[in-house]
């Protein structure tokens, strides 16, 4: 059985998006290859995100946006998209999943932790989804 993979693109791929590569990288470990991109890339990622990771023991202040590419979408599994809208392309085989969520651009960290905390939720439940349970 191959692994799945996973792809979350969002505008600036500073924020949503690395929350939850963050989240699905610590959960699932190798279970699943995770990718994230955006559809117009930030220089870094959002100060306030990585401060929220921080609080519940990820650490994402390494990673750096990058811009979303047709074959990273060809070659996923599974893409959540968090608001890039028709800017990710399209292709036959791949399960696409739109996730709405607040954006947590020019947030203070008080207004980030609940995004980061559904980001949490349901990256749970797609780890459930993919990754059979074990006897």
């Amino acid at each position: 059985m191959t692994t799945p993979s996973v792809l979350f693109v969002c505008v600036h791929n500073a924020g949503r998006s690395q929350m939850a590569a963050g989240f699905l990288s610590h959960l699932a470990g190798d279970q699943i290859e995770v990718r994230s991109a955006g559809s117009a890339p930030a220089e870094t990622i959002n100060p306030a995100a990585v401060e929220a990771m921080t609080e519940v023991g990820i650490d994402i202040s390494a990673q750096s946006p990058k811009i979303l590419t047709p074959d990273a979408v060809e070659t996923s599994t599974v893409v959540i998209t968090m608001g890039c809208g028709d800017a990710c392309p399209v292709f036959p085989g791949v399960s696409y999943r739109d996730w709405v969520l607040d954006d947590p651009a020019g947030k203070g960290l008080d207004a980030v932790r609940p995004i980061r905390d559904e980001i949490r939720r349901r990256v749970e439940a797609l780890i459930a989804e993919l990754v059979p349970a074990t006897a």
